[in-house]
């Protein structure tokens, strides 16, 4: 089973505690979401025969309209409090 880019990036914005000001940076850019989807089908040919496989994913998931929306959803998810064990 594949991971969602979205769930990666939210972790690893986690880990370096950066989870709130990507939630409101993901939030302001929400109205580009069709723009970035659209640059990311314009140029996705473009940077994978560039960079090869390492940026495959990446153009994937902008050329999908509803990833700043898991996006979101993620970092929600990631933001969560957590219960410490003890």
């Amino acid at each position: 089973m594949a991971v969602d880019p979205a769930h990666k990036l939210a972790a690893e914005l986690e880990r370096r505690g950066l989870v709130a000001p990507a939630r409101l940076l993901a939030d302001a850019h929400r109205p580009l979401g069709p723009l970035l989807a659209d640059l990311g089908v314009a140029i996705g040919p473009l940077a994978r025969a560039i960079g090869g496989t390492r940026v495959g994913p990446l153009t994937r998931w902008l050329e999908d309209q509803d990833a700043l929306d898991r996006l979101v959803l993620a970092l929600d998810a990631e933001g969560e409090p957590r219960a410490e064990p003890g």
